[in-house]
């Protein structure tokens, strides 16, 4: 368990693959999360990227201005549907591509994704 946000950033730092490891796979409770999202703006992906991250922290990353960060919470799987429409309203296409992978979108959102990205295509053709 990581219990505090400076013991998550020192482990993702770190040169020691056990420590790295841990950042990616320890829980946290979501005050911790939420401290390091507002004192560390550049670990903010790396806390997407963390296997049990909750719902209510992805919401918050979703929103962020740094389209890396949307990237690494669209790719998730264990979005809700919520999550899904809001990030399929974005307007990164980087964050798109992302959420066209994700094997968990549902089929209808994945569409509309899907005719958006088509809509930058031609746009980049025009």
């Amino acid at each position: 368990m990581i219990e505090t946000p400076e013991t998550f950033v020192r482990l993702r730092a770190s040169q020691d693959p056990a420590e790295y490891g841990r950042a990616a796979h320890d829980e946290a409770p979501i005050a911790v999360w939420m401290a390091v999202i507002a004192g560390w703006p550049d670990m903010r992906e790396w806390v997407a990227h963390n296997k049990t991250v909750p719902l209510e922290v992805l919401r918050a990353l979703a929103a962020d201005p740094n389209a890396r960060v949307r990237r690494a919470v669209a790719v998730k799987r264990k979005l809700d549907r919520d999550l899904f429409d809001r990030l399929a309203g974005d307007i990164d296409e980087g964050v798109l591509r992302a959420l066209v992978y994700n094997a968990k979108v549902p089929a209808d959102i994945r569409a509309g994704v899907e005719a958006r990205l088509g809509e930058f295509a031609a746009a980049r053709l025009d």
